[in-house]
């Protein structure tokens, strides 16, 4: 790996909360498919299947930012362990109701549960924040970060499917339920590069972070870029089975993230002098644009090379967002407006995959994906609409990070 990346690893203590980050951030991939594949198999309801799939997307849409804000107020440690005890408790009762038949209500009730899953990939880039803030390493951190979700999104979905088909139905949810377990508990013991808490009666702010307009833009096009994934993801796996290999879909969208994951690494590389705001609305059109030639397709090797070339836009994208919430959202709330970014991510997969749905419903594969041109436009008209409030003044974002970071100088734990 560049030097660059191995320079991040300097500051004692941050292959440990990495390697924690990592493991603890795979049931976000795992967990949705894993449930799809168990009920799927254990009653054949599909639909149903699908429905709590989704409800474990919008209960963590819901509840994925208030976790987050209390760990902003109270530290990892305190907020992260209750929560994923009842992360757990609600997986355990899921995996018995679907083993032993028990009502569809009590699925639902244990899939809401699910849900609350902690974002461990907000609480790492919290991490480096509080380490590298106003350096050019920062960059670089959220780069890196960006490419360990690549790989869970490769990897966790085959690992998840790929056990419950060849073990028993219950492995997929099982192994990441254990992974959650193992990266909160570890990631939580490492207590020197834990962020200092901002009690919001110490700091006199109050109410949510998404109160900040610039941070409203950031999820309201994020809500739309979730759409493209969603879609992406469902017309893919429809179109390979028209075309009679449906197990190829697989591997065209680990394509589509390892187009991501090549360009999150040189992105990282490269050291931008100007506006932030300027290459995150070039970013979006750029997703957008790469939406166009899927209306094209016509066999699984195009559309690969296709998807391949789209995901190029998406890391550069993302990592551009993180460093803008860094400059839009109070120091004391940084967890939380990370967090709102994912749930507009994940508010905007549920929305794409069953919009797309209806339209392969009605019209088949191909048409499908008029679902991701259509996404992209619309990120690309909110981008444009919300650009001025991205664009605040530099002596407003000096004295917002003054206001709320003035003991900047404590909050770097494990550098010297």
């Amino acid at each position: 790996m560049p030097s660059p990346y191995f320079a991040l690893f300097a500051a004692p203590g941050t292959k440990a909360f990495t390697a924690a980050g990592l493991l603890g951030r795979m049931p976000l991939s795992m967990m949705g498919i894993g449930v799809v594949t168990m009920v799927s198999q254990l009653t054949g309801r599909y639909g149903l299947a699908g429905t709590l799939s989704g409800t474990i997307a919008l209960s963590a849409a819901v509840a994925g930012p208030q976790v987050s804000r209390l760990v902003d107020q109270y530290g990892q440690r305190r907020v992260l362990r209750p929560a994923m005890l009842l992360t757990l408790a609600a997986a355990a009762g899921l995996l018995l109701a679907a083993h032993y038949q028990w009502p569809d209500w009590v699925l639902f009730v244990c899939s809401a549960g699910v849900g609350c899953t902690p974002s461990l990939g907000a609480m790492t880039r919290a991490r480096w924040a509080a380490i590298y803030r106003g350096t050019p390493q920062l960059h670089t951190a959220y780069s890196f970060e960006s490419v360990i979700d690549e790989v869970c999104f490769i990897f966790g979905p085959i690992i998840s499917i790929g056990l419950s088909t060849a073990w028993f139905p219950e492995a997929g949810p099982l192994l990441a339920a254990c992974f959650l377990a193992a990266g909160v508990l570890w990631l939580t013991s490492q207590r020197a590069t834990e962020p200092e808490p901002h009690p919001r009666e110490q700091h006199g702010v109050g109410g949510s972070a998404l109160r900040s307009p610039g941070l409203q833009v950031l999820v309201l096009t994020f809500v739309a870029t979730g759409t493209i994934f969603g879609a992406v993801d469902v017309v893919t796996v429809a179109f390979a089975e028209e075309q009679g290999h449906k197990g190829a879909a697989s591997v065209v969208l680990a394509l589509y993230a390892a187009g991501s994951c090549v360009a999150g690494i040189v992105f990282g590389l490269l050291r931008f002098a100007g506006a932030a705001e300027r290459r995150w609305l070039l970013g979006v059109c750029a997703m957008a644009v790469s939406m166009i030639p899927l209306q094209l397709v016509g066999n699984l090797p195009f559309l690969a090379v296709a998807l391949f070339v789209a995901g190029l836009a998406i890391a550069p994208t993302m990592i551009t967002t993180m460093a803008l919430v860094e400059e839009h959202v109070p120091r004391a709330q940084l967890t939380e407006g990370m967090t709102w970014v994912s749930t507009g991510l994940a508010v905007g997969v549920a929305l794409g995959s069953s919009v797309s749905g209806w339209v392969i419903a009605a019209a088949g594969a191909e048409a499908g994906y008029g679902v991701p041109a259509v996404a992209g436009a619309v990120a690309v008209a909110v981008g444009f609409l919300g650009y001025r409030r991205l664009r605040r003044p530099a002596a407003q974002r000096e004295g917002t990070h003054e206001r709320h970071g003035e003991r900047d100088d404590h909050e770097r734990p494990g550098v010297a």
